[in-house]
Order: structure tokens, then C-alpha cells, then sequence
């Protein structure tokens, strides 16, 4: 009995005291570099609170601005944002390694999440906007730092007096946080990579609680952006409802080197706390401050499609701008774009040499246009509810009327589509089948607000935009025009902050691939009805594009008040011209 006795001691003891490795796999002890030096120049911690949100109404928060001994008021500071408040020991961290000049003088911002005030807190909680903050995608707090918190510290004076000046560039930009802090941070740099190019993130949060599982998939398929990018995980981190935190981490971290970027990570048995991202912060801190100020620089990414498409060093320039360009473009076969400045009802056109020029000086609050196989430009003009045909003179001839259309593709046959958005939800959407004879026919209903549209570059098949969804629609075009085989079939990325994708103009090149106008930027599709590529324009806007230039190798976009171009790899396929099959799609 004493011996079972003994034995039962023993196996209680190895079940309930952890062995020596559990104790220590989450023992993180902070180096020399977090701890305060002798010698070392003490930098100011200061106080503030910020009521005054537009972008989040009614929130209230706490935020500490970290000012340098060394900082003077003669030339802006570099920044370090960082979520959840103080972490990390980082302004003793700051004081040591700005001492020893290894990373530059920076001046750190340490913001709470906000909340809005109960009426009664004896009776009612605040409503807590840590998630809807931090775990959201889009650019509601990037904004939120760059129009609100950041211009509000640049009010505050340290306690000596010195007014606190920020840099502006994003080369001087740090960002970080843990968990959900740390998933805000990546999104603040991913949306405003020319605010803030290197993020520190522990134990983020990349997982399904309001769309961070998306990033892994989104980073492969963007044209790399100028970002730096430090990561840390442990494999003992959540696993619950959401995700696995600590496999979110590591897909993460294939993600970014797929896509090209410099990345740095350390993975360890750690749990969701801030032990590590303590432990490490000042060897992160010496890795994303590295060269400094060297900038940031885009990698070369691994995806199939980006490499086919884009030319290494090739990147937007500005074509025409100034009006409210939002409709066209089009292209003739000499390779001149004509485009709507619709507020203005004005058609201009960019020549060979860039020259831009009024082409037509009244086009009747113009929307879509595309040339036809005769060389005349046909035109919707919505305000008069008319479709327009101009010669080359600028010569108008009315080719249906009795409908609102919005955008135009014309065959090499000479058959007309337009499609004719709903105005209200009573009314369907409409696509209308126009015959060289001038016979006018709706062949498609139903779509809930039909925008962009264009033919396969075999022109059996028509494609059409349903902006107010995330969907592409495939037709089957019969020998009498009429539409078959209707198919929600090209599948689109929508933004956190839409229920939609916004899918506008729609082009297709040589190779059979479709370029979509979204939200999101210009969605690359292959002919399988799959994304493959996204590449955003200058502006984070655009409404249509199209192949233009001497070789039909550059591609315009009009976006707002600008129209950029940028040249490619491939050629657009252009529906004037006759029929060209292109290679069967990879399954």
C-alpha cells in the first residue's frame, strides 16, 4: 500500500508540475537593450487624450508620444506608431539604441484603441472598438492615424518647450503591434505603404475574425508594394473559433517571400502574450531600421501571372489629368485613346506622342465608348439617352436612342452591346443587342446594376460586370447575336469596407486574359474565371481602361482626375479587329 501510495505521489507530481523545458518554452527574459544604461540619454514620455474622431464618431482613448534627448525641432522626426499603448520597454529600447545610433532619432506614438462612453457606466458598458479597429480590413485606420491622431500630436510641445514634427515620408515610417495591434499595423503600412514601410507585428491576429485570413491570398496576387515586414509567432498561440493563430503567422510569413518582400520572422513555443515580441523588439527594431535611409524597396514576386504582365522598372505615369475622367477609354487602330471627362460633356483624345487634345467638345455627358471594324467611335451618352456614332471629324450620327446605356462594345461584325444599368431596385438591368441595321434588342435581364463589358478575344463570348456584386458574367454569343449559357463566372475580390467589388470597364488581352476596374484596382482574370493578379494604380481609383499606344502595349486607366498609363508585356485584344483565338487557359 505505502509502495502504490509512493507511486501515486510520483504520478500525480509529473502531471501537475510541468517539466523543466514546458517551464521555460514561453521564458523570454528581456535582453540589456530593453533595460535602462548608465550614460544613456533619457527621452520624455507624454500624455494625451483624442475625443475628436470623424472616422470613428464618439470614440475617446489615451495616447503617449515618446520624444528622444536627442530630437530637436530644426528637422522632422522619424516615427514609430505602435497599437495597445506602451509595449515592449520601447522607449528605454528607443533611448539605447538611438544612443548607439542604431536606428535613427524617433519620435514614438503609442495609441489606445478607442471606445464610446456609456450614458451610464453603472448601468451599461462602452462599446469597445478594439475590433473594429484593429481586426478590420481596408484603410479606416490608416486614415485615422494620417488625418486625425498624427496631425493631433503635432499640436502637443514636449515639456521643454520643442514644438513635436513628424516626418512625412514613409521611409521614416515605423508601425507595430500584437495580436490585433499587429494585424492594424500590417493593414496601416499595406494601405498606405507611402505612410509607413516597416511593421513590426507579434502574434498577429491573420485570422477569420473580420477577414485577416484573406492577407496570405492578397499578398500573393499584388504587385509587390515597398514594405518591410518583421514577424513572430509561437506554436503554443491560439488556436480557437477564429484560427490558428500561430499557422496564420506562418502563411503569413510564405506569403510575403512568395510575393517578393523583405521579410524577417522568429518562431518559438510561445503563447498569445507579448513575452517574445519584449525579448526581441530591439533586434527588430535594428532589422527594420536597417540602412536607414536607404529606402524601402519593392521586391520581385514569384507570381506567374505579375511577371508575364509587368516590365521590372516600368510604372504608372500620369497621361492627362485635371478633369473628372470616369468614362471611355478608347482606342483606335492607330493606337489613340479617346476618354470622357463626364461633368464637363467633353471627349479628349492622347495621340501617339501623348499630346492630349478635345476630340469632341460637347459628347452629351458621354459614358462608354468603344470604335467599331468602320473606324467610327460609338458613344453612349447617357444624358441624352442615346448611343452616338462620330467619323473621324467629329461628325455625330445617332445610332439607337430610347434607353440610358452606360458602357459599349462593338464586334468586328458590327454588332452593338450595351449595357443599361437599373436606376432603382424595380427596374432590371438590362443588356441591348444594336444589329449594323440599326434594330435594337434587349438579350440579357437581370443582373443587379450591369456596368463594364467586352468580348473574348475569339469574340464568342461576351463578358459583362455586375458591379453591385463580386461577379463577372460569361455569354455565349449565337450566330443572330442573341446571348446562351449565362454564368456568374469570373469570381472578384471585394474590399472589407464593400459589400461589393464595384467591377466597372472591362478589357481582355491577346492571351484571353480579363482585366476587371474594381475597388480593389485592376483585377488580372485568366480565362478559367480566376483571379491571378491585382495591381492597384497611383491614386487608389478607376473606372475603366484599355489598351492603347503604337503596339496596343500600354494600358490606360482612368482614375478620377487623372488617366495613367503604364506599359506592358502583352497586347490587348481589341473587338474591331477580326477574330483571334487565344491559347486554352492551364486548369
Amino acid at each position: 500500500m505505502k509502495l502504490f501510495s509512493a507511486f501515486l505521489s510520483l504520478l500525480l507530481l509529473i502531471i501537475v508540475v510541468p517539466s523543466a523545458s514546458a517551464q521555460n518554452r514561453d521564458d523570454y527574459p528581456p535582453g540589456p537593450d530593453s533595460k535602462a544604461q548608465p550614460g544613456v540619454p533619457k527621452g520624455e514620455v507624454l500624455k494625451f487624450s483624442f475625443e475628436q474622431s470623424r472616422i470613428f464618431p464618439g470614440t475617446f482613448r489615451d495616447y503617449w508620444v515618446y520624444v528622444p534627448a536627442q530630437y530637436t525641432p530644426d528637422r522632422p522626426a522619424c516615427v514609430y506608431v505602435n497599437q495597445d499603448g506602451i509595449q515592449w520597454n520601447a522607449p528605454t529600447v528607443f533611448d539605447n539604441l538611438i544612443h548607439k545610433k542604431e536606428m535613427p532619432v524617433t519620435i514614438g506614438v503609442f495609441v489606445m484603441h478607442g471606445r464610446v462612453r456609456a450614458a451610464d457606466t453603472n448601468a451599461a458598458l462602452d462599446r469597445f472598438n478594439r475590433s473594429v479597429e484593429y481586426d478590420g480590413l481596408g484603410d479606416s485606420y490608416a486614415r485615422f492615424l494620417l488625418e486625425e491622431l498624427l496631425p493631433d500630436v503635432e499640436t502637443k510641445k514636449t515639456s521643454d518647450g520643442r514644438a513635436i514634427r513628424l516626418s512625412r515620408s514613409g521611409n521614416d515610417r515605423a508601425i507595430g503591434g500584437s495580436s490585433s495591434g499587429a494585424i492594424a499595423a500590417f493593414t496601416a503600412a499595406w494601405e498606405r505603404p507611402n505612410a509607413f514601410t516597416r511593421v513590426f507585428s507579434t502574434i498577429g491576429t491573420y485570422v477569420g475574425l473580420r477577414g485577416g485570413d484573406r492577407y496570405p491570398t492578397l499578398i500573393r496576387k499584388y504587385e509587390p508594394k515597398p514594405l518591410r515586414v518583421f514577424l513572430q509567432g509561437g506554436s503554443n498561440d491560439l488556436n480557437i473559433y477564429g484560427g490558428d493563430w500561430w499557422m496564420a503567422n506562418q502563411m503569413m510569413e510564405r506569403a510575403l517571400t512568395f510575393a517578393g518582400y523583405e521579410v524577417q520572422h522568429v518562431w518559438g513555443e510561445g503563447g498569445h502574450n507579448g513575452r517574445r515580441g519584449t525579448a526581441l523588439f530591439p533586434d527588430a527594431m535594428r532589422w527594420l531600421w536597417k540602412d536607414w535611409p536607404e529606402p524601402v524597396r519593392a521586391g520581385q514576386t514569384k507570381n506567374n501571372t505579375l511577371n508575364a504582365l509587368l516590365i521590372p522598372g516600368e510604372g504608372w505615369q500620369i497621361a492627362a489629368q485635371g478633369g473628372r475622367f470616369t468614362e471611355g477609354p478608347a482606342v483606335n487602330a492607330q493606337g489613340e485613346v479617346f476618354f470622357n471627362d463626364v461633368p464637363n460633356s467633353k471627349t479628349y483624345k492622347i495621340g501617339l506622342d501623348g499630346t492630349v487634345s478635345v476630340f469632341i467638345a460637347d459628347s452629351k455627358r458621354g459614358d462608354g465608348q468603344a470604335f467599331g471594324p468602320d473606324g467610327r467611335l460609338y458613344a453612349v451618352a447617357s444624358g441624352a439617352q442615346k448611343v452616338i456614332a462620330y467619323d473621324s471629324g467629329g461628325k455625330a450620327k445617332i445610332v439607337a436612342d430610347g434607353f440610358r446605356g452606360n458602357d459599349i462594345v462593338v464586334a468586328h461584325n458590327g454588332n452593338l452591346y450595351v449595357t443599361n444599368p437599373s436606376a432603382n431596385a424595380a427596374e432590371p438591368s438590362k443588356i441591348w443587342l444594336i444589329t449594323p441595321d440599326g434594330k435594337k434588342r434587349v438579350v440579357d435581364t437581370g443582373l443587379r446594376f450591369s456596368n463594364g463589358i467586352t468580348l473574348s478575344p475569339d469574340q464568342t463570348l461576351l463578358y459583362v460586370a455586375d458591379s453591385r456584386s463580386h461577379w463577372v458574367y460569361s455569354y455565349q454569343i449565337q450566330p443572330d447575336g442573341s446571348l446562351q449559357h449565362k454564368q456568374r463566372y469570373y469570381w472578384l475580390h471585394t474590399p472589407d469596407t464593400d459589400d461589393d467589388s464595384g467591377a466597372d470597364g472591362l478589357r481582355v488581352d491577346r492571351d484571353g486574359r480579363l482585366y476587371v476596374a474594381t475597388r480593389l484596382g485592376i483585377q488580372v482574370c485568366d480565362q478559367a474565371g480566376r483571379v491571378n493578379a491585382i495591381i492597384p494604380t497611383p491614386n487608389g481609383k478607376i473606372s475603366n481602361l484599355c489598351f492603347g499606344g503604337q503596339n496596343f502595349d500600354t494600358l490606360f486607366a482612368t482614375c478620377g482626375d487623372k488617366v495613367y498609363k503604364r506599359k506592358l508585356k502583352v497586347q490587348g485584344a481589341h473587338a474591331w479587329t477580326a477574330p483571334h483565338r487565344p491559347t486554352p487557359p492551364g486548369l
